[in-house]
């Protein structure tokens, strides 16, 4: 697969115009779709602080779930190409924001926390290694300038 691209391809589509579109800052919804061929749409808007609506994801939140998606994926590869049977992921990721001055900002870490259930007699140790190793390899992770720490907690069932 080496030297391979690919190609992703979605559609962000505003659906605020309250009737006099962008007349004043608060006269337009922050409200859009984003959707992908054959996927379902995602309700999006801007985080409430920026007038967002709090029932819908917004572009801080879908790049933190990004960050948490790549590493679970990859992880769970590495698992089963290493004999470990991961019975459940769950993984309560952070990030934070710090606005600057001009009103912009930026990302400046975010915090993956899985929290990994193995099957009885797994390789504990062996499981809590493989989080460095998917971390290496997530695409995600790899494109962003900030960091992302990674703080795994294992338990092997009974």
């Amino acid at each position: 697969m080496a030297g391979r691209e690919h190609t992703y391809s979605t559609t962000v589509t505003w659906t605020g115009n309250q009737g006099t579109g962008t007349s004043a800052y608060k006269a337009y919804s922050r409200d859009h779709d984003i959707s992908a061929p054959a996927k379902p749409i995602i309700p999006g808007s801007s985080d409430p602080a920026f007038r967002g609506d709090p029932s819908r994801y917004n572009p801080e939140d879908m790049l933190v779930a990004s960050l948490s998606a790549c590493h679970m994926l990859w992880y769970l590869h590495l698992c089963s190409a290493n004999g470990i049977a991961v019975t459940a992921y769950s993984d309560p990721a952070t990030g934070i924001m710090a606005e600057d001055t001009t009103g912009g900002g930026r990302f400046t870490e975010v915090t993956l926390r899985p929290q990994v259930t193995l099957a009885p007699g797994s390789d504990a140790a062996k499981a809590e290694s493989l989080h460095h190793e998917a971390h290496e390899k997530c695409f995600i992770a790899n494109s962003v300038n900030f960091p992302v720490r990674v703080e795994p907690k294992t338990e092997v069932s009974e």
